[in-house]
């Protein structure tokens, strides 16, 4: 559907499709275990780094300073506002293929314009325009890399300079308790960024992001739980403790979401991916370093729709799955999965050589892969026929 700026309403938040349960806890010797990717990278980045030394590996970091700077007092909500919002941009990503718009928020990890958000701000865009806060300038921005597993993304601004960066704290630091202030686009309206004060309830949580058009889900762990009210738009915004300094990305909020805990209770909670984590997956995608879950540079496009309510013509989430495969509604005119002969009601059953029963298998097979790749995909139609070709892949959107 088509979307357009409101002045009263902002643009259509980046969140919607997000649906939150609290999965039934672990066994307790697995409780607190994060994936492999994050484990490393909070324990390498835990150990030492000050606010400065978790940029200074990023590209482009100049000495312009940290307008952001910590404080060495408690601050109050609008004295860390003043102070933190200099270093976050609004963000507007637009998807031509289904001619939709929607809005998000990002966070400034160098003076030329390396920006922190969450995958989910960007994913399907075909375009994303970057309004800087601190200078007022708006920018077109590229994605450098991904990790959609992980909720990650990483963006450059075309043509920025002199941006004042965020300051980066410590979440390793942080307890149950901690004051804290989550910045952001709230409903997608841009201008000054939406203050909500807050404390941390708890910390190591986990959360099901499922896709309420397809039921395809993510899991997401070791997130910093609080009650700040974040709102849709928020995400890919600043979680900040009482001295200023950035702890964690906010990702997710129970007052667009429904929660669910164990108990059956409702949860009016908030989770942010904490920094030391998400900056460790920001510096690994700035060195190029792809991985399983890490995707650099421009998406291969395969143009599969899949999901009822939520078409991923680029192979992400969403496709009904069972055990023969992944269903898809059908194919974008001109793409590679079109000229391959796939048509709506086929069944993919395995794509670069690795078999597929859910939409994220699919994407999950893409990661490695770029524009201009080959890549061999199999399926099987309505009649039962088992296919498989190679396709070359084109661009496409984002994650």
């Amino acid at each position: 559907m088509s979307q357009t700026y409101d002045p009263n309403q902002g643009y259509p938040t980046a969140e919607p499709w997000w649906t939150m349960t609290m999965p039934a806890p672990p066994p307790p010797p697995r409780r607190h275990r994060k994936r492999g990717l994050i484990l490393t990278g909070a324990i390498a980045l835990a150990a030492g780094a000050a606010a400065g030394g978790l940029i200074s590996g990023l590209s482009g970091t100049t000495s312009a300073g940290t307008a952001t700077a910590t404080s060495k007092t408690m601050l109050t909500a609008s004295e860390i506002a003043a102070r933190v919002d200099p270093a976050l941009v609004d963000i507007v990503s637009t998807d031509s293929l289904q001619q939709e718009t929607s809005a998000g928020t990002g966070i400034v990890l160098t003076s030329n314009g390396e920006i922190l958000t969450n995958n989910h701000v960007i994913e399907g865009a075909t375009s994303i325009k970057v309004t800087d806060v601190g200078n007022g300038k708006t920018y077109t921005a590229t994605v450098v890399g991904y990790d959609a597993s992980h909720d990650v993304a990483v963006l450059q601004l075309k043509d920025a300079s002199g941006l004042t960066i965020a300051s980066l704290g410590d979440s390793s630091s942080v307890q149950v308790g901690d004051t804290v202030v989550a910045l952001g686009n709230a409903e997608g309206k841009g201008g000054t960024p939406s203050v909500a004060s807050g404390t941390v309830t708890a910390l190591n949580q986990s959360i099901t992001a499922s896709d309420e058009g397809s039921g395809t889900s993510e899991q997401l762990t070791g997130l910093i739980q609080t009650n700040a009210d974040i709102q849709p738009g928020d995400s890919g915004g600043s979680l900040v403790n009482a001295y200023g300094q950035v702890v964690g990305m906010d990702t997710a909020a129970s007052t667009s979401y429904q929660f669910q805990t164990q108990s059956g209770q409702s949860a009016e909670q908030a989770y942010s991916i904490p920094i030391n984590e998400a900056v460790s997956i920001a510096k690994q995608i700035e060195a190029g370093s792809s991985s399983a879950d890490v995707h650099i540079g421009a998406t291969g496009f395969l143009g599969l729709e899949i999901g009822s309510s939520s078409q991923s013509p680029f192979g992400g989430l969403g496709g009904s799955g069972g055990t023969e495969g992944v269903t898809i509604e059908g194919t974008v005119s001109g793409s590679p999965a079109a000229g391959a002969g796939l048509t709506g009601g086929d069944q993919i059953t395995a794509v670069g050589g690795h078999s597929v029963s859910t939409g994220e298998d699919i994407a999950k097979a893409l990661v490695p892969h770029h524009p201009g790749d080959s890549i061999s995909i199999s399926w099987m139609d309505t009649s039962g026929q088992s296919h498989t070709a190679t396709v070359t892949l084109a661009t496409g959107p984002a994650a």
